[in-house]
């Protein structure tokens, strides 16, 4: 009984066998399917239903591999075989890899075909027995229900095991070229339906283009069936078990598309938004076609369907879509994704270019705009921060930039990065290294008075409103801030302060533990000016030396702008801090008073004494700057000879003066102030407006033509070497001839005859002229602030060499500290730090003291 049983196995299972093979190898012919099953039910009854599911799923197997696999890489061969550069050829032919792919999957996918009917003959087999014998049902199940996804699974595996390296490049560049055509087509569509409008992707209008991409409707665009053609491949490829590269490749396809959009609608220009108008092409372009797609392939879930599985808590519930209504959770997912990509795009390409940005500012807002609400979106602050700092330390902070730019590109800079935050955190971090790099520098002070108290409005180009400094736009934005504090304030009732003290949030981790969340509300731009410097007072006494300087040189006594910025300065540093400018100020407008008077005196003397008017030079060509010394800046003075004429002219005002204001009397500064000239030659004049030794050495030319430099240095009573550097720029002029004297440093000075040599000798000496008009700028009539500190410190000189004698070394602050114990009798040592070590590196410079490893000695 035994034997038989076995013999009726083995018949059974050959007849099994034959059968098989009969049906996987009928190309198409499934007439096997009817005899295979009592062969099964035969095979079933003797408990071998498992070996049977095994041996077909393998037979499959060896048959898809061989007939299948192999044909299916075969026709990817050529580029995966290619070098690098061969493969470029490939990619740039028009219709690689669509027409490859496309045949490809359909010859692969007709086979897979008709292996799955071959599977679902055995599975009918299976079930028909299960049918009529219900004691083995429970395993027959097992069997027939698990043969389908073995089969799926054992493609998948297949093709995965042979994948070649290069597959997903070319899904990579199929979906590339595919979305870029769709791209074309899609945004053809939309700018025609938008002519008229301005300002691309602006309209709302997507619905009335949007029905092209119905894939299911009766309509057929060219928009529609390029998605479907897309959306078959990637069918066939996720039947193929190919779910996850195939995903990988469009998705990756459409974040290229959309960082090229984002390239090329940012670029260069920073006076344009951007980030609207890619958000409105991201639901033209991207979104549509994901929309079409997921349809087409059925995974267009919607959003309140219970199906739809855990939705994301960061998903909240849409609003529709333009042509789409509401989308489903994968499209919300996707919108989501693509969004934060952009925005992450954008903010890197515009850190990138952050410095440009700043530089343009106010001119480029709306990309610090756009920047501002990328960051908000990502969090990504530390990134603008470590960027921007490298931007600055190798294009800004060098020796080659000078004071004046690195200071206006740092105003822009507090400006630019109050807008992105304006808690001033990240403002801090930036802008150390600034003033770090600034207070090396020995010009700052003067370059910071000269940026606030100029007409340029703070920008590096010269532009701004008319008259305008940053002062007064400073103080303008002060004043905008503290009337917003004001109705903020006004209007928060306490309801309205407990909603805001519920929304707190701490400050982020960049910011200095130091400094509170209260000092950070207002970034006070003047204040982080004067932060460089150290003091107020420093910045008070360069403006100071400036304002003298500018006073002193004026041909006029207009100084309304004078006033006015006196005026924004006193609110910031206070009334008594600019109690000197003021009186200076004073002294003009009394000097122009006090002229007027001692003029209309003269007048009524001169017409009172017949002929005297004849013999003199008018009255009305002098104008008189009278100033209070006592608070003024040191001033330049220089032993100056004056012609007689004008000697008797400031004697008779001096006299007048007296009388009038006695008993004050004037000491004249024969050096300073300006001279206008008119010198004739043949009938024709020439204007110059000169310095008053100049004009000495000119006028001596008077008297005669011709003189040797130190008989007119005597004359003058000047040195012989500053007459030599001064009468240079009459000689550059063309006006005097320069020859041979007497002696080797004796020149010979000679007036020229005619026009005609003037301009001849003034073509000449062109480049000689440059160079003493640089010259003279260098002069000063009064004492820098640099000067007066140095005068002001060598009382302190005595005292740094004593305690280097005793100490040996001493770093600058045990120093700075030890002079404030120590000198407090009169006059008190009440120096910055900065001013201190200013003093000691011109000791190091002069080979008093050395410095070695932050520690000053003496100089042995």
């Amino acid at each position: 009984m035994e034997r038989d049983d076995a013999d009726g196995s083995l018949d059974s299972w050959a007849q099994f066998c034959s059968l098989s093979n009969e049906l996987l190898g009928g190309d198409g012919d499934l007439s096997a399917g009817p005899r295979l099953a009592p062969v099964v039910a035969d095979l079933c009854t003797r408990g071998l239903a498992t070996l049977v599911r095994d041996y077909f799923l393998h037979s499959l197997e060896e048959t898809f591999r061989n007939n299948a696999v192999k044909k299916f890489w075969q026709h990817f061969h050529p580029y995966c075989s290619a070098s690098a550069v061969d493969r470029m050829k490939f990619c740039v032919k028009e219709h690689w890899p669509d027409e490859i792919l496309s045949r490809a999957l359909e010859d692969i996918c007709l086979e897979k075909s008709y292996q799955e009917k071959c599977v679902f003959v055995l599975v009918h087999a299976l079930q028909s027995y299960e049918d009529r014998t219900a004691k083995r049902k429970l395993k027959a199940v097992d069997c027939s229900s698990s043969l389908m996804p073995r089969y799926q699974l054992m493609v998948s595996s297949v093709l995965l095991t042979t994948l070649p390296l290069s597959f997903p490049e070319i899904l990579n560049v199929y979906f590339k070229k595919k979305l870029e055509e769709l791209n074309v087509i899609m945004a053809g569509s939309y700018e025609s339906d938008q002519l008229g409008n301005h300002e691309p992707f602006e309209s709302n209008n997507a619905s009335d283009w949007h029905c092209g991409m119905d894939i299911d409707g009766q309509e057929v665009s060219e928009s529609s069936f390029l998605v479907k053609n897309i959306g078959k491949v990637v069918r066939d490829l996720r039947c193929l078990g190919f779910t996850s590269v195939t995903e990988d490749a469009y998705s990756s396809a459409i974040i290229w598309l959309l960082k090229s959009k984002v390239y090329e609608l940012a670029g260069d220009d920073y006076r344009v938004p951007v980030l609207r108008c890619v958000k409105k092409w991201i639901q033209a372009v991207p979104l549509q076609f994901l929309h079409a797609l997921l349809t087409y392939l059925g995974d267009s879930v919607d959003y309140d369907s219970g199906s739809s599985g855990l939705k994301s808590p960061l998903a909240s519930r849409p609003s529709s879509f333009p042509g789409i209504g509401v989308p489903s959770e994968a499209l919300v997912r996707w919108h989501m994704r693509l969004e934060y990509f952009a925005y992450e795009t954008l903010q890197d390409l515009r850190i990138g270019k952050l410095f440009e940005i700043i530089v343009d500012y106010p001119e480029s807002s709306p990309a610090i705009e756009d920047l501002k609400l990328c960051l908000e979106y990502t969090g990504q602050h530390s990134k603008l921060v470590d960027s921007f700092i490298s931007s600055l330390k190798y294009r800004l902070l060098t020796a080659g930039a000078s004071t004046n730019d690195i200071l206006h590109q740092y105003v822009s800079t507090i400006k630019a990065l109050r807008t992105i935050d304006p808690t001033g955190v990240f403002l801090e971090a930036v802008g150390e290294p600034i003033r770090d790099y600034l207070r090396g520098r020995k010009d700052t002070i003067k370059c910071i008075v000269t940026m606030l108290t100029d007409g340029s409005g703070g920008n590096a180009s010269g532009t701004g409103n008319a008259g305008d400094n940053l002062l007064e736009e400073l103080n303008r934005d002060a004043e905008t801030q503290e009337n917003a504090d004001y109705d903020n304030h006004a209007n928060v009732d306490e309801k309205q302060a407990w909603l805001n003290s519920e929304s707190w949030e701490p400050d982020p981790v960049e910011a200095d533990p130091l400094k509170g969340s209260r000092n950070r509300r207002k970034v006070d731009i003047l204040g982080l000016m004067v932060s460089i410097i150290g003091s107020k007072d420093q910045l008070v006494n360069e403006y100071r030396v400036m304002l003298a300087e500018k006073l002193l040189n004026k041909a006029d006594f207009e100084i309304d702008s004078d006033i006015r910025t006196l005026e924004l300065l006193k609110i910031h540093f206070g009334e008594s801090s600019m109690q000197k400018c003021e009186i200076m100020l004073n002294d003009l407008i009394d000097s122009k008073r006090t002229n007027s008077n001692i003029k209309t005196s003269l007048l009524k003397t001169s017409q009172t004494v017949p002929g005297k008017e004849e013999a003199e030079i008018s009255h009305d060509i002098l104008d008189a700057t009278i100033i209070s010394s006592n608070f003024w800046p040191p001033i330049q003075t220089e032993d100056l000879v004056v012609p007689a004429s004008v000697d008797q002219l400031l004697s008779d005002y001096a006299k007048r003066f007296h009388q009038i204001k006695t008993p004050r009397k004037l000491l004249w500064k024969k050096n300073l102030g300006t001279v206008k000239l008119e010198l004739e030659f043949e009938g024709r004049s020439m204007q110059f407006t000169v310095a008053p030794v100049h004009a000495a050495i000119i006028m001596h030319f008077q008297e005669k033509s011709s003189w040797t430099s130190k008989t007119l240095a005597t004359e003058i009573g000047i040195p012989m070497d500053s007459l030599n550097r001064r009468i240079s720029f009459w000689t550059s002029k063309g006006i005097l001839t320069e020859s041979a004297g007497p002696d080797a440093d004796d020149h010979t000075f000679t007036v020229v005859d005619s026009m005609s040599d003037v301009n001849k000798n003034s073509i000449a000496n062109e480049r000689l002229a440059e160079y003493q008009m640089t010259e003279e700028e260098g002069e000063s009539s009064v004492a820098s602030v640099e000067e007066q500190l140095k005068k002001e410190m060598t009382v302190y000189e005595k005292f740094i060499i004593g305690m280097l004698t005793n100490f040996g070394s001493m770093s600058l602050d045990r120093i700075h500290n030890t002079l404030k114990m120590f000198c407090i009798a009169e006059p008190s040592y009440d120096k910055s730090l900065q001013q201190l070590q200013s003093f000691l590196s011109g000791l190091v410079a002069d080979e008093k003291l050395e410095m070695r490893d932050g520690l000053y000695l003496l100089k042995r």
